[in-house]
């Protein structure tokens, strides 16, 4: 509601004047020609009950607005009505010759009131369609500003890492959401994967997004570990951002000659990892960033072996409706990827995209962000023999050594210092360490050709029943023969080389001997029954 003021020009009678310029030296000139005028101000409520022109010096009653118009020099008040809503005021002051306003004046007061009232009805809503139209203008400049941030800040092109396969895929909203994954190699080869949402949309999300991928980088490059990289986080970013936000997070480290994956998740949506036909979800509990400060995150890992694959969604996938208001959901989701025949992880998105589609229809106006991450390591673990995957695995130490001979010796000294705590007779102790030498020194001269630059990693892991030592090179995929046996007189008479002891040795001193290539290594597997083997007893 407005008051106006000036609104005409002078007639010639001089019946209208304007106010005075004592009262526009003292109030301003927008002061004059326009205020608001409060619905509830006493004299708001008078006018709404009367008709015609108001003397304002008969009225009696405590009214902010009334108090303005005696001090800007005003006399006569119209109320100005459009379809019976008050909305303005045309204000006189007193005429030039100091004479009262007469019957005549007051008539064409009425007059024009009656046409006025609809024109500034008119105006007030060409003025607010402007204002709304500058107000779509500026959002509109806003989401793209949004999308403008979040789209330089998604990383231009996947990790290319020989043996795995690294696809992505994001989808934005109408409405920019807080969508966010990254990739950051580190110095000592690891990479780290990190996918996230920001819980709001426009430049404010995409603000705290690139605030909260900053933060991570940081982390990342001082070589924490997921669970302290995401405690660190969540302590530098809840003081940047408003209290009614916070970010939905999981940070992951991928050793891609081991294929081990520690993980850490603040709130996020639980990754799936499909290995053969079984999909498992991934999980390890914490707060999402942003909300309290000095939160612990529990932190995972597991094996990704050959043929293994990894997916990471953000919640626009499975909170998406379809006609009938029916949300995607998580067990649709996994039941797709347990029926998916899709070997890569580009095939795989593109049959959930294609799954989404048909599910929400083609009229579908997304609501959210759909990110998605796949990550694969490349071979067929069908073809190997492998420790059994049904044992729940843990991970007793992990640790790397240079392609130097005589570093077998550090390897079996940290072999035999990971497994004190199994309590193994001395005789399975000493087979296991040599039998460590021999796939170490293996490793060493045969698969990484006495390369210094190039590491052998050893990890020891161990479960209820079996314990196994992992010894990877570096030297890419070499096919490696089957352990001959022996013929000491043949070797004797030059018949044979005198090489070729190494694997018959090592085969008879461990319960399993198992050689696991890929594209980039080879794998020695030496396993020992904790009960029951042959070496076990």
């Amino acid at each position: 509601m407005t008051i106006l003021k000036s609104l005409i020009s002078r007639p010639t009678t001089q019946a209208i004047s304007t106010p005075t310029s004592s009262a526009r030296r003292e109030f301003g000139e927008d002061a004059i020609r326009m205020t608001d005028l409060p619905i509830t101000d006493p004299l708001v409520q008078y006018l709404q009950s009367v008709n015609g022109a108001v003397d304002i010096g008969t009225l009696k009653f405590e009214s902010p607005v009334l108090n303005a118009l005696r001090k800007s020099g005003a006399k006569l008040i119209m109320p100005l009505v459009s379809q019976g809503e008050l909305v303005g005021l045309l204000n006189l002051g007193p005429r030039m010759s100091e004479q009262d306003y007469s019957a005549d004046d007051r008539g064409l007061l009425n007059n024009l009131a009656s046409q006025a009232g609809p024109a500034v009805r008119v105006a007030q809503l060409v003025r607010q369609q402007k204002i709304e139209a500058r107000e779509m203008e500026r959002l509109a400049q806003e989401l793209q500003v949004a999308r403008l941030i979040q789209q330089t800040l998604l990383p231009k092109e996947n990790p290319n890492l020989p043996g795995w396969q690294i696809a992505s895929h994001y989808q934005p909203a109408r409405a920019v959401g807080g969508d966010f994954y990254d990739f950051f190699e580190r110095p000592d080869g690891k990479l780290v994967i990190t996918i996230g949402d920001v819980t709001d949309k426009g430049v404010p999300a995409a603000l705290v997004m690139a605030t909260t991928r900053a933060v991570l980088r940081g982390a990342s490059r001082r070589m924490l570990s997921p669970g302290d990289a995401l405690e660190r986080s969540n302590n530098l970013i809840l003081p940047e951002i408003p209290p009614s936000m916070f970010i939905t997070c999981l940070y992951a480290i991928l050793d891609p000659v081991s294929g081990r994956l520690q993980f850490a998740n603040a709130g996020h949506d639980l990754p799936y990892r499909r290995c053969d036909a079984k999909v498992e979800e991934l999980r390890a509990t914490g707060m999402p960033l942003g909300l309290m400060p000095d939160m612990k995150y529990e932190e995972k890992q597991i094996m990704l072996d050959p043929g293994d694959m990894l997916l990471l969604y953000t919640d626009g996938l499975v909170e998406a409706h379809n006609p009938k208001h029916v949300m995607f959901g998580f067990p649709h989701l996994h039941d797709l990827l347990q029926t998916s025949d899709a070997e890569k992880g580009g095939d795989l998105i593109n049959h959930l995209l294609d799954e989404l589609a048909n599910f929400t229809g083609a009229g579908w106006e997304q609501e959210d962000d759909v990110t998605l991450v796949t990550l694969h390591r490349e071979g067929n673990a069908k073809r190997f023999s492998m420790t059994d995957k049904t044992e729940e695995w843990i991970t007793l130490k992990e640790f790397t050594v240079p392609s130097e001979p005589g570093n077998e010796r550090i390897a079996m000294k940290q072999v035999a210092e990971a497994i004190q705590s199994l309590d193994l007779a001395a005789p399975q102790v000493e087979r296991l360490k040599t039998a460590v030498s021999e796939a170490t020194m293996n490793a060493i001269e045969y698969g990484n050709k006495n390369n210094p630059e190039l590491m052998v990693i050893v990890r020891v892991l161990s479960s209820r029943n079996k314990l196994a030592v992992r010894i990877s090179d570096q030297g890419g995929h070499q096919e490696i023969p089957q352990a001959p046996v022996p013929n000491l007189q043949a070797k004797l008479a030059g018949e044979q080389s005198p090489r070729g002891w190494g694997l018959f040795l090592i085969k008879n001193l461990v319960d399993e001997m198992n050689i696991i290539p890929t594209a980039d290594n080879n794998t020695f597997e030496l396993v020992l029954y904790l009960e029951g083997g042959k070496h076990g007893s």
